[in-house]
Formats: structure tokens, C-alpha cells, sequence
């Protein structure tokens, strides 16, 4: 494989450290047998290496940079419709990937640090058909997605993500395993859908409540979700956002919506 060039787009920065990619790759266990699973800017390919070993995997690779589609088809012997140029975000996984009804799939890759967060809120938006993610980013970012409630790093993704899935963050990355390096570490992390957890509220109301609280961390939640409710009986009023776990804002979000 060609020595990996010194090019970053959106914000992504190129693995070149193989035993960490091969670390990663194995992180990737599907223990469902979806065999579907999209590799995310899969760049110049650091990561699909060791993919294209796993005969048991329908991989998928999804890559918006134009340079990196072309190195990808002349490098690794894909059928056409296995590498598609485009945009995670945008993607309408169902059309574009041909899925059959509910087909559930898995998704790997080294995030874009830019968009990482909005990678994970994708995610949400078909938890039902995504159940496994191994992915690296920003080290905070990871650390906040897999961090417990009572902590300084815990957040809006970190209650959300967790209402579904269970999450471990895996190892750290230091800069000199990129090309370019970064300024910052890198994290792993990985997050496995669980059925067992079941939102017993709306998942749009319950992400209201959630957002709310957090856009005002540091107030107490009496104050900081008048914006969504007066009430005077609300549960936890005293406590802040990030002292609560996601059962404990279902139980809020049922309460300030009346749902039985």
C-alpha cells in the first residue's frame, strides 16, 4: 500500500499508525451477523486494509472526497455500487444502500473531527437499524459520548446516545499516528445497540428535555427548563443537568408532557 499523503479535508486527519488501525478494526466484532458495515471516510484506505480481510463482512465504504474515491477503486478491488461518493450526512440509507426492510448494519471509521457529533446524531435518527459503531475522534469527543452522569464531560450526546446503546471508550490515539498530526489526542470508542434499554417516552420530547437542560448546564433544572415548563412538582429541581441519568429525563420528559 502506498505511503499515505499529508492531505486533511473536513477536518480529517489520515491514520497511519497500523497497528492502531488494525486495533480498531478488531474492535468491529458484529456478533448479530448483520455482515452490512460502512466504513466512513475510508480516506486511503488504512482501515479498509484489514476490512477486506474480514470475509464475513458486506463492507460498504463511503468517502465525499473526490481524490480519495479514485485511490480507493485503483487500489481495492470493489464493485462499483461498494464505494460511494458522497456525503454521510446526507445519505438516505435505504436508497442509496438498496437495505431491505428494517435491515440493520454497523458503521466504522476515523470521524472527520468536524462533523463527529453530527455523525453520532445521525446515528439516533436510525438506532433502530444501527447496532454496533467503532469510531475514532477527538478524544474529548469520545470521552463525553462515554461519559457517566455526575461527570464535567457528561452531555446532550452522552444522555442520548446511551438511552440506546451501551458504550465503551477503548484506547487513545496521540498525534504523531496521523498524517498530518493533529493538535489534539484521538479516542475510540465503540457502541454497541442494547434492546434491552427501551425509551418509555417520545424520543423527540424526550431530546427537547434533554437539549434544554443542557443548554444551561449550570443552573439548576428548575431554572433551566422554564423554558419548556412551569411546573412546580418537577423531580430533580434542584439538581443540574449532568447529575442525571437518561432513565431519570425520561421520567422528566414524562412528567412535563403528561405521558402516561
Amino acid at each position: 500500500m502506498e505511503k499515505v499523503r499529508a492531505k486533511k479535508h473536513l477536518g480529517q486527519h489520515f491514520l497511519k499508525d497500523l497497528d492502531a488501525a488494525k486495533r480498531i478494526v478488531d474492535l468491529y466484532q458484529d456478533k448479530n451477523g448483520n455482515k452490512l458495515l460502512l466504513e466512513i471516510g475510508p480516506g486511503m484506505g488504512v482501515l479498509t486494509q484489514y476490512l477486506v480481510g474480514r470475509k464475513e463482512l458486506d463492507l460498504v465504504l463511503v468517502e465525499i472526497d473526490t481524490e480519495s474515491v479514485v485511490y480507493l477503486k485503483k487500489h481495492f478491488s470493489f464493485p462499483e455500487e461498494k464505494i460511494i461518493e458522497g456525503d454521510f450526512l446526507k445519505m438516505e440509507f435505504d436508497k442509496t444502500l438498496q437495505l431491505a426492510e428494517n435491515q440493520k448494519f454497523g458503521i466504522i471509521g476515523n470521524f472527520p473531527y468536524n462533523i463527529s457529533s453530527q455523525i453520532f446524531f445521525k446515528v439516533l435518527e436510525h438506532k433502530d437499524q444501527i447496532e454496533e459503531i467503532v469510531g475514532m475522534v477527538q478524544k474529548e469527543v469520545g470521552q463525553r459520548i462515554a461519559s457517566k452522569h455526575g461527570n464535567k464531560d457528561y452531555g446532550i450526546l452522552s444522555v442520548l446516545l446511551q438511552a440506546f446503546y451501551d458504550i465503551e471508550y477503548s484506547f487513545t490515539v496521540l498525534p504523531g499516528a496521523f498524517n498530518p498530526p493533529p493538535k489534539v489526542d484521538s479516542g475510540v470508542i465503540r457502541l454497541v445497540r442494547n434492546y434491552d434499554k427501551v425509551l418509555d417516552c417520545d424520543f423527540k420530547k424526550f431530546k427537547l428535555v434533554v437539549k434544554t437542560a443542557f443548554n444551561q448546564r449550570r443552573k439548576m433544572l428548575s431554572n433551566a427548563l422554564k423554558p419548556i415548563t412551569n411546573r412546580a412538582d418537577l423531580p430533580y429541581a434542584n439538581k443540574r443537568a449532568e447529575q442525571l441519568d437518561y432513565l431519570q429525563f425520561v421520567e422528566l420528559t414524562k412528567l412535563i408532557f403528561e405521558m402516561d
